[in-house]
């Protein structure tokens, strides 16, 4: 629980580096084996959700989960005074855990773990007294990490690719909350991923047109669903009609759709 160990932060960087690690004791608690590291920008946290189970016993008292400045976690009583040091996380969170499926469960802490981190973030800022461009800069930093809820439900979108590389997530596609988002997204990829406007060249039209229909089952891109494209061929495939799952797109260097690795195979 929160103690006098740890410095209290009195500036927007401060303030957001406070939230990171307390964002990444969280995530260790709520998944299992690689988790999404905000530090490092990739995916290295052992997950720790089987310790964080067992501590969650129904049986017991009202359970907090707290995320610690210091990437660790920790499920504990809520504090007795009142008010307390920082908000409070959302309390009761081990009456749900055997009335509800596991990863439901962990997606509803998840959740309330997120409102914890922002209330604790914006409760610093109005202490020490951040004014609207300060609020406005934190929240912007907040909002370019995945929420908590994203990483455990594995809908996590992977950072950019600095070394303007063959990186795998320049060319995977998943589902973008707005239309927005989804242009910019399909700007910043190394191949097109939507047929070009009418006025391009017929060679560009055609090569694009291919690209949009699913290599295995021939249906058009939707930009609803999760897509990769093959770093050999650079076709276009439904994940599910490839197998591939965005979270399991992460973790590949160069994907090969069936067709390419049968070739190879052949060779």
């Amino acid at each position: 629980m929160e103690g006098t160990q740890h410095a209290v932060p009195r500036t927007v960087e401060d303030v957001f580096i406070d939230l990171k690690g307390r964002r990444a004791g969280l995530i260790r608690a709520l998944t299992t084996g690689l988790s999404f590291s905000p530090l490092c920008l990739h995916f290295h946290v052992l997950g720790d959700v089987e310790k964080f189970y067992q501590l969650c016993d129904p049986e017991k008292e009202n359970l907090c989960l707290y995320g610690l400045p210091n990437e660790t976690w920790e499920v504990n009583l809520p504090v007795e005074e009142v008010p307390p040091e920082i908000p409070e996380p959302a309390l009761g969170i081990n009456f749900a855990r055997d009335g509800m499926q596991e990863k439901d469960w962990l997606s509803l802490v998840a959740v309330h773990s997120d409102s914890w981190l922002l209330a604790v973030a914006f409760y610093f800022g109005a202490r020490f007294g951040f004014g609207k461009n300060e609020r406005k800069r934190l929240f912007q930093m907040i909002n370019e990490l995945p929420t908590i809820f994203e990483v455990v439900a594995g809908n996590v979108k992977q950072p950019k690719d600095q070394s303007g590389g063959h990186n795998r997530n320049s060319k995977s596609k998943s589902k973008s909350n707005s239309k927005m988002s989804r242009q910019s997204e399909i700007q910043s990829k190394e191949v097109k991923t939507s047929p070009p406007p009418a006025d391009e060249s017929g060679e560009e039209e055609e090569d694009d047109e291919q690209g949009a229909m699913c290599g295995a089952c021939g249906d058009s891109y939707d930009v609803d669903e999760f897509w990769i494209c093959c770093d050999i061929c650079e076709r276009w495939f439904h994940g599910k009609c490839v197998k591939i799952t965005p979270a399991k797109a992460m973790h590949i260097k160069q994907y090969k759709c069936p067709s390419c690795s049968n070739k190879r195979a052949r060779i």
